[in-house]
């Protein structure tokens, strides 16, 4: 395993690389988790090269959200990409991303309008720059993403798709803790009380689901009433819920089989996203 700290470098590399080869890529911004792991090992099966980005992006931070406390642990990361025999780990700094005078960015409308491009005004605009920018320097075929950030997904591979880039994003399952919690690397910031209530998320979606099954609820109106309830709000402060198009991402009033359910809560200081397919 080579660990490439400079674009110049990871250029070099994938300009060689070969024609009939299969390039799988994980782009991260570190402190891995098991949802991680499982990116790599699925591009591991698929790919003949694998390569695996760290890089925490400020330009997808908003002003008040948590840039300078994002956990940061190269040293564990690269020991565990290591043992999955990892071929690259590309490690660049700010200055290498953004060197002086750099000027241009990158924005999908329309899909980032919503859900966490409502809440989160210019974050999308920060991840399709730093991603496009990733996958220009490591030319993958194949880039492995997971679903918990649904949202994310949708948006890159739109821009993929209209800026003709051949890289398919292969999306992969969330991968949960036993007790059903989505794991993310800001689950570090929960402590002991906020951790042992944190799964009621993903248990309030499966109820949901149950309900609409039964016949007991059928609007978005009628879900969000629904998860509030089930919700401690006295611990639990709803950012969204939402019933979405699972293609273009657009709210839907009446639930219908296929749709996403996707919900964002605040517990303590810290923003947890997760979601569903009904």
């Amino acid at each position: 395993m080579r660990v490439i700290e400079t674009v110049s470098e990871m250029l070099h590399i994938s300009s060689q690389w070969d024609n009939n080869q299969v390039i799988g890529f994980v782009p991260t911004m570190g402190a891995l988790h098991q949802g991680h792991l499982a990116l790599v090992k699925e591009s591991k099966k698929q790919s003949d090269l694998t390569i695996v980005s760290i890089y925490v992006n400020p330009s997808q931070f908003g002003p008040n959200e948590d840039f300078d406390k994002y956990p940061k642990t190269f040293e564990a990361d690269s020991k565990l990409l290591e043992a999955l025999d990892v071929d690259y780990i590309f490690l660049p700094n700010d200055k290498e991303m953004y060197p002086q005078g750099y000027n241009t960015w990158v924005e999908v409308n329309e899909l980032t309008s919503v859900l966490c491009g409502a809440k989160r005004p210019g974050h999308f605009r920060g991840v399709c720059t730093i991603v496009l920018k990733l996958v220009n320097i490591v030319r993958p075929s194949l880039m492995f993403m997971g679903e918990k950030d649904f949202q994310q997904v949708a948006v890159l591979k739109t821009m993929l798709k209209d800026l003709n880039i051949l890289t398919k994003i292969v999306a992969c399952p969330i991968v949960r803790d036993v007790d059903g919690l989505a794991l993310s690397s800001r689950n570090k910031y929960l402590n002991d009380s906020d951790r042992t209530i944190a799964p009621t998320i993903y248990k309030t979606l499966l109820k949901a689901k149950e309900a609409f099954y039964n016949n007991e609820l059928d609007t978005l109106e009628q879900l969000a009433s629904y998860v509030e309830n089930e919700l401690d709000l006295t611990r639990f402060i709803i950012d969204y819920i939402e019933i979405v198009d699972s293609g273009d991402l657009k709210r839907r009033k009446y639930i219908e089989k296929g749709n996403r359910l996707l919900i964002a809560v605040y517990l303590g200081q810290t923003r947890l996203i997760d979601n569903i397919e009904i």
